[in-house]
């Protein structure tokens, strides 16, 4: 069984965000091994970069601090491959397109397979343009993420049926950080999914309370935390590895 699939394997994911890098990517690893400690089932890492169009300003000043602190692609590899001497939790890179672009996808998947990377998202990689991406992917044993936002039932549909890993539903239009009521009706997205799919649906977006935590779990078969756990690393700096192990706890005893 895939690190991916065990994640979801009989239970609820709890899924946390850090950017890689801030405040520095010996940081991240340690914010990481915490999170698992705290009972997360998965990690996603935002590979840091400057032309962000899915992130509110929380997240971005996070990639602007890794960047300045000098985080790279092959740094971030390398700090991987030391993480995966301590930990098998599955990790998951959140990257842009234009990264992977500039670096080779054939380069960089391979790089992922060697390193213990399970999957990646690509918030900007529309669907229509992934089978390239994708059968590179596949080929070295990596999973590309699905994200399925708000829209019509054909096309939640086409997109489930070929997703792989886990899917990752976005369930507000817009950016994240932003955490007024959702309007999108997630549960008839999800029951539509579930229609065409076994694959896992983790949920995403501005989820910031373990009444929001406990909801998602309920219906979906995860929630993903970002901005709340890069903001308390923006707060504590080095220092937020107890800060981050006491949230991710309070959050995972909530999940159904």
């Amino acid at each position: 069984m895939s690190r991916i699939k065990n994640a979801f394997d009989g239970k609820k994911a709890f899924i946390g965000f850090v950017t890689a890098g801030d405040p520095s990517l010996s940081k991240t690893e340690e914010f990481v091994l915490e999170m698992e400690r705290a009972g997360a089932s998965l990690v996603e890492l935002g590979i840091p970069f400057s032309d962000l169009i899915a992130e509110g300003p929380i997240i971005q000043d996070a990639n602007i601090r890794a960047l300045s602190a000098g985080c790279t692609t092959d740094k971030i590899f390398n700090m991987v491959k030391s993480l995966r001497l301590k930990t098998q939790i599955p990790l998951v890179f959140l990257a842009y397109a234009n990264s992977l672009y500039k670096y080779g996808y054939e380069a960089f998947c391979k790089k992922c397979s060697e390193t213990g990377i399970d999957g990646f998202i690509i918030p900007d990689l529309p669907f229509e343009e992934r089978d390239e991406l994708s059968g590179i992917a596949a080929a070295n044993g990596v999973e590309l993420v699905s994200l399925i936002a708000p829209t019509s039932e054909q096309r939640i549909q086409m997109i489930a049926k070929q997703a792989t890993g886990f899917i990752y539903v976005v369930s507000s239009m817009g950016v994240t950080d932003i955490r007024n009521e959702r309007k999108t009706d997630i549960e008839s997205i999800i029951k539509i999914i579930h229609s065409v799919t076994d694959t896992p649906v983790a949920v995403e977006f501005g989820i910031n309370t373990k009444e929001q935590v406990a909801k998602y779990t309920s219906i979906a078969d995860g929630a993903i935390v970002g901005s709340d756990i890069v903001e308390i690393i923006a707060k504590y700096g080095e220092d937020a590895g107890s800060y981050i192990y006491n949230y991710v706890s309070e959050l995972v005893m909530k999940i159904s």
